[in-house]
């Protein structure tokens, strides 16, 4: 994927806008939007490639049937965003928002869909709660050893099933949500991104990105908030940053 690509995608989850940009609108007005949103980023030495991230594992303020303070989507719901991901040839990553379950537990029953080639992964490291933290009223985070697990198996089901390089987006926006995280592994199956999720003015959000990026370990990613950035940074703005983000997402 990279570094020929640059991925712009919009971040939600179906029938809600509250959790994101995607949720508004029907999916194939979503795939129109992110199309449309993506343009600004065209540069003569990237392809710019457009994504659905959606949040297919949703973190909950109680803890449910299960006790995992989560809960998965319907499969017919991912699927339908994925179908109009399809239509509009844009790639499609599924986020996953674990709660207090371990990150291997909440990916895994998302196996068959990462079989295909056209989607990638996002582990949202906020919303990994120990024991005792509820989602809202606490910032999660996931040690390295957990992430590996995510990654040896991805990785594995890349390799068996001879699929193009995977994308995998590890979320965060402080350095301790990622506890360990020089010791996350690589793989050639796998194409990681950094991706930096703080929201606020410039100066405040830039300062974090610079604080904790590792662009010679991962490729660099960045979010915008439509309504809680002060003032929305451009797509020429993001494109002047250094390191230069290699994957935008918008919610």
């Amino acid at each position: 994927m990279f570094p020929q690509h640059r991925v712009v995608a919009y971040y939600g989850t179906a029938g809600t806008k509250a959790l994101g940009i995607l949720g508004q609108g029907t999916p194939d007005q979503a795939a129109e939007a992110v199309e449309k949103a993506s343009k600004g980023f065209e540069a003569p030495d990237k392809t710019v490639q457009p994504a659905m991230e959606f949040i297919a594992t949703v973190a909950d303020g109680g803890p449910g049937k299960d006790g995992t303070y989560s809960h998965d989507v319907a499969a017919s719901q991912v699927q339908t965003y994925l179908d109009a991901a399809r239509k509009h040839h844009e790639l499609f990553i599924l986020d996953v928002q674990p709660g207090q379950k371990d990150f291997r537990d909440a990916v895994k029953p998302w196996g068959d869909l990462l079989k295909q080639p056209d989607v990638g992964l996002a582990l949202d490291a906020e919303w990994r709660m120990a024991p005792g933290q509820v989602p809202g009223q606490a910032i999660g985070h996931v040690d390295a050893p957990e992430v590996n697990g995510v990654l040896d198996w991805v990785a594995g089901l890349t390799k068996q099933h001879n699929l193009p390089q995977k994308v995998v987006v590890l979320h965060m926006f402080r350095a301790s949500m990622v506890t360990g995280i020089s010791e996350v592994t690589e793989h050639p199956e796998l194409a990681l991104v950094q991706h930096l999720d703080g929201f606020g003015d410039v100066k405040t959000k830039t300062d974090s990105y610079h604080a904790i990026a590792q662009p010679k370990r991962f490729h660099m990613g960045f979010k915008l908030f439509y309504t809680q950035d002060h003032p929305l940074l451009s797509p020429k703005d993001v494109l002047a940053m250094s390191p230069r983000p290699e994957f935008v997402s918008y919610q």
